[in-house]
This record gives structure tokens, sequence and C-alpha cells, in this order.
């Protein structure tokens, strides 16, 4: 390089260096503008005012330009990367709109499912092995049709006064987007039609700052995801991490087709036996089957989850939080809340006509085991997809707070005798589609912290 040429091309990079510094320290880092104004002093600099001969100055731009692109893309990027790892004083971080450990630290919201629409499953295998055989015939006839209308209208009424009540006790109440159930849909293994987004707790569940989509096992609720999908992608995009378990293809292969059920003895046979009538082909597993103490999580192999599904589980969450897997003497094992529901820090309530059979492990941790009392909902309201046991499905607002069904006026003074004030709501015609309060619903956000409550 020639001396002149040589002297210029170090007059240009202390020049640059010189104004790439200034404009670095600025605090308008990001500014589009200001960097066209410096780089229009830089230029004015040294073209106009510099001592540099005129034929220099004529080849400078071929001979610098490139040096000078440079510096200045390496000026954004230090100063992306600076601007990445210290935020702006004056901006305030928001906190996580997806928080919750456990099953009764203070509700602060919550996504309450809906009717809506609501359409009876066609009658396949896995549905006909999760139901009573008193309700085969409505199945038979009613399978992929609406519900019937006045008692469904009556279910939407409820939920509606539910919602308002959650917010007049303090709670933000989310609800899921209204959608066709009756539309068909086909996938390379099955044909089916759609059910309901009624009972958000089967499918959500939340563990720390992390919402789980559940795969289901029903093939009508293949695609029930879809009316939670805005809420989820909303909460995402605020912050919360979300997981979506590995989708099973329902195959026929999932289930067993000859599953032999007519009475309930044939139900306690099977169970007794750990025969379900999903197999262990793919994972799947409903979010209902789990529930929440801390670091602890206790799950039951039923109807809808299989040992695949809990192993990915287990998985998972691992090493921050343990799954334990529990049994009761159930004759149709399907979701776990209207049998073993964790009201507070080792509080349980047990039902008494489904012992745990490992209750004395619980004992032992120094847990209380409280059995709630008989049901008192009429032998002739249609429980199409439930038990009665829905008295004891009850969604706790805190420690002190519960809240239970108008109508069970015994299990209510229990509340009361543990010092829990009860927040009576009436869902009676909500229970006829599978729930009580806690399937109805998935806590969102609760104000808490990670502890262990089980050793």
């Amino acid at each position: 390089m020639p001396a002149c040429l040589y002297k210029t091309h170090s007059f240009v990079h202390s020049l640059s260096h010189t104004y790439i510094y200034s404009f670095r320290h600025t605090k308008h880092i990001c500014k589009p503008s200001l960097m066209h104004s410096y780089i229009h002093a830089f230029f004015h600099h040294l073209f106009c005012d510099s001592f540099l001969h005129t034929e220099i100055k004529l080849s400078l731009p071929l001979q610098v330009g490139r040096s000078v692109s440079r510096l200045v893309q390496n000026v954004f990027r230090r100063s992306s990367s600076a601007a990445a790892v210290q935020p702006h004083p004056q901006e305030e971080v928001e906190e996580c709109p997806v928080c919750a450990y456990n099953e009764w630290d203070l509700l602060e919201e919550v996504i309450v499912g809906r009717a809506e629409n609501a359409r009876v499953p066609p009658f396949t295998v896995e549905v006909k092995a999760n139901t009573y055989e008193k309700y085969w015939p409505f199945y038979q006839k009613y399978g992929g049709q609406t519900f019937p209308e006045e008692h469904l209208k009556k279910a939407i009424t409820e939920i509606e006064e539910m919602c308002n009540i959650l917010r007049h006790e303090g709670v933000v109440v989310q609800r899921p987007e209204p959608i066709d159930w009756s539309v068909e849909y086909k996938t390379p293994d099955f044909t089916s039609t759609g059910m309901y987004a009624a009972m958000p707790r089967d499918i959500l569940l939340v563990v720390g700052n992390e919402i789980i989509e559940a795969p289901m096992a029903w093939r009508a609720r293949f695609f029930e995801y879809r009316a939670y999908r805005p809420l989820i992608k909303e909460y995402f995009r605020r912050g919360a991490k979300w997981t979506t378990a590995p989708k099973p293809t329902m195959a026929d292969e999932l289930y067993d087709q000859e599953y032999p059920i007519r009475t309930v003895e044939d139900r306690h046979k099977l169970a007794a036996e750990g025969k379900f009538v999903t197999t262990e082909h793919e994972p799947c597993f409903d979010a209902a089957d789990f529930i929440r103490a801390g670091t602890d999580l206790f799950v039951q192999r039923s109807q809808v989850t299989n040992f695949m599904g809990i192993e990915w589980m287990r998985r998972h969450l691992a090493p921050n939080y343990k799954v334990h897997i529990i049994s009761f003497k159930d004759p149709n094992p399907m979701h776990i809340d209207a049998t073993f529901n964790i009201i507070g820090p080792g509080l349980v309530l047990s039902n008494p006509d489904r012992p745990c059979r490992q209750i004395e492990m619980f004992k032992k941790a120094g847990w209380t085991v409280v059995k709630p009392p008989t049901p008192l909902i009429p032998d002739d309201h249609p429980l199409w997809m439930s038990s009665k046991w829905l008295s004891m499905n009850v969604l706790m607002l805190d420690e002190k707070r519960v809240m239970v069904d108008a109508n069970e006026t015994t299990i209510q003074k229990m509340f009361e005798s543990l010092g829990i004030e009860t927040i009576k709501v009436s869902i009676r015609h909500a229970n006829s589609l599978g729930g009580g309060f806690h399937c109805w619903t998935t806590d969102v956000r609760r104000r808490g912290t990670l502890q262990s409550y089980f050793h």
C-alpha cells in the first residue's frame, strides 16, 4: 500500500472509531435515524474538513467503505447484545401469568369450561368402558348428537353463575373459545365428532410456570385442545412455559377392542387385575388423573391414563418433581379428583367407597385423611359421565375457602368442622356432563411457592 494511502487508512480508522464510540455511548443505541446522522457527520468530516488530498478523497469510498460498514455492523451487534442482557432501568419485567404448585394456595386466575355446543360422544369402546351400563342406551341413541337441550341450557346458566361468584371472590376468570363440536373429522386411524370444552381439568395441568397440554384418550376429545389454544398462546407470549405431550394416533391398537365389561363385578375384577381398555401401544393420559402437592404429584393408572403416559410425565418433570403411582379399589378408574382430592398441606379427602391401597404411606407422612360423607344427589338425577361422588370434587380458593355444591349440606358441615368456609354454588345440571367444581376448572395461577409436603 502506498504511504499516502496507508496514512489515509489509519486516519479513517481512527476517525471512524471516534464517531462510533460516541454513537455507542448514547442511550438511543437502536435508533436508525441517529445512526444515519452519525454516519453523515463522519463522512462530512472526512471529505470536507480533513487535510486529505483531493485524489485520495475520490478513491476513499471504494477502499474504506467496507471497513466502515463492518465497524457499524459490529456496533449494532455489540449494542444489541448489551441491550439483551441489560434491560432499560425503567422497564418492569412482567410476572409470569401461569404459576401453581398445589391445589390449595390462594387462587388468583382460573379457566372455567363451557357447556355451549356440547355433544354426546359416539359410543365407542373407550366410552363404553368409562360409563355405566344403565346409560348405554342413552349413548346408543344420542351419540354424536347434542345433550338434551333443556338440560344443557340449565348447565350453561349454572356455570355462568359459578363464574360470577368466582369473580366476586377476587378470582380472574378465563373461558375457552366456543367451538362447533358437531363437525365430523377424520384421521388416518379413525373418524369421529367432537364432544365439548367443559372440563379444562381433563386437558390442562399447570406445574409451576408451565402449562401442560394432555394428549387425552377418547377419540371424541382428540381436537379439544383447539378451544384452549388462544388462551395458551397468550400465556406463552406473556412468559409461561407451554408443553404439549405426544399426541397419540388413537389407532385401534390403543384400545382393547374386546374389553369384557357387563357388570360392576366385571369392572372390579378387571381393575384388580390391572386390565384397562387402554393398552400400552402409545402414551396417553388425561391431566385429571394427576393431583399436585408441591414437589410431589400423585397419579393413577386408569381407563384413560396408561403407564407410558405416566412415564412420559415422570421423565418430563424430573428432577424437580416426583410422580407417585397410587391405586384404588375402583371398578371404573377415570380421573383422580373424585376419589382422592388433596385440599391442603397434608390434608386429603379420600373416597370411602374407593379406598386407596397406599393410604398408610400418607398416614406415615403425617397427613390427615378425611373421609367425606355419602353424597346427597338423588338417584334419579342423570349422571351420564360420572358418579355421585362429585360432591367431593371441590375447588379450593385458598386453605380456608372451598367452592362446594349448595345442595350437599353434609359435606358443607364437614368442611366447616375443619375450619374451612364454604362458598356454595349449585351445579347439579352441570354435574351431568361429567364433572364438579374441580373438573370444570383449571387453576392457572395460585399465590404460593414450591414446597415439599410428602416426606
